[in-house]
């Protein structure tokens, strides 16, 4: 995710990073190639003249923009969601680590800091199902070899490891550590977290319908690759650039429609899933005395 501040609006014309811009280079390249050559046979296609009333491109172009509009608001509206799942998720972290610190005073604190090790073991957990990483990453640091032994091979596991402090609330329960009023309170939390894993999953495994990216993508070429037609008897030589720019501005929006639909990935303006997992760590860490280092701040502008 790139986070930074606005720009001159010199520096802004030629930001690269974070940019759609080095994803469509290409079609922009093709858009421009095939306009130069509308331009230099004046609309011409084996003698034969091709008459687009520009006025056609703007009904079209109107109509085109209402349905960009849309795309874009319901692919915000996933990318939104997903960041406030996350949110969610720093407090419920800290809120759970504080009971139980707190609400069990009969157990060590050795024993109370591996299952604050298990919360933030949830969150990495979680991040690396939404991100397809068959790997486990930070988990050898933060579970026990039989732990890692239980989740190896494993699909869901950030619900096993729920199931790993649900057993040992119960464990204490047994043994009169905890009694039923904050056992429930503390499984409300609980259910807190599957909640969110749940919300996660629903945004990650149901994109935007195929039809309407099918539907935008074709609509969008289509209009910028007619365009010229259009525009080169009006324009003359200047027609190659308003087409280039008029493309630039449908395609990239399309890009962007694309990238934040998606929202747990890694490229530049996704969200930055690891980020809020080293944050998660280290505030819960401190709250209960764990040792570790600095938390260290991004050293460029761009957040994984």
């Amino acid at each position: 995710m790139i986070v930074r501040q606005r720009a001159n609006w010199l520096r802004m014309l030629f930001i690269w990073r974070g940019s759609v811009l080095k994803k469509i280079m290409a079609q922009l390249f093709v858009i421009l190639l095939f306009s130069l050559f509308i331009y230099f046979f004046k609309g011409r296609i084996f003698d034969y003249k091709v008459h687009l009333n520009p006025t056609i491109f703007t009904l079209i172009g109107l109509a085109l923009a209402i349905f960009m509009g849309f795309c874009n608001s319901a692919s915000y509206d996933r990318f939104w969601e997903g960041r406030k799942l996350w949110g969610l998720l720093v407090i419920e972290t800290r809120s759970l680590t504080r009971q139980i610190l707190s609400y069990i005073p009969n157990v060590s604190k050795e024993e109370k800091q591996k299952i604050i090790k298990l919360i933030s073991a949830f969150c990495w957990a979680l991040n690396y199902q939404l991100r397809d990483k068959s790997g486990t990453g930070n988990l050898p640091q933060l579970l026990s070899p039989e732990q890692l032994e239980q989740i190896n091979g494993k699909k869901f596991i950030p619900s096993i490891i729920l199931g790993f402090i649900a057993d040992w609330l119960h464990e204490q329960h047994q043994k009169g550590n905890i009694d039923t009023i904050i056992l429930t309170q503390i499984d409300d939390q609980l259910n807190q977290f599957s909640n969110i894993s749940g919300g996660c999953e629903r945004i990650y495994n149901t994109p935007l319908p195929f039809a309407y990216s099918v539907l935008l993508h074709r609509t969008v070429y289509l209009y910028c690759f007619w365009l010229p037609f259009g525009l080169v008897d009006t324009l003359g030589w200047m027609m190659p650039l308003i087409v280039l720019l008029i493309s630039y501005t449908f395609i990239a929006l399309d890009a962007i429609i694309q990238e934040i639909g998606e929202p747990f990935g890694e490229e530049e303006n996704d969200l930055a899933l690891n980020s809020i997992c080293r944050t998660i760590e280290f505030s819960i860490f401190e709250q209960a005395e764990i040792p570790q280092g600095e938390l260290k701040k991004p050293d460029s502008y761009f957040i994984d």
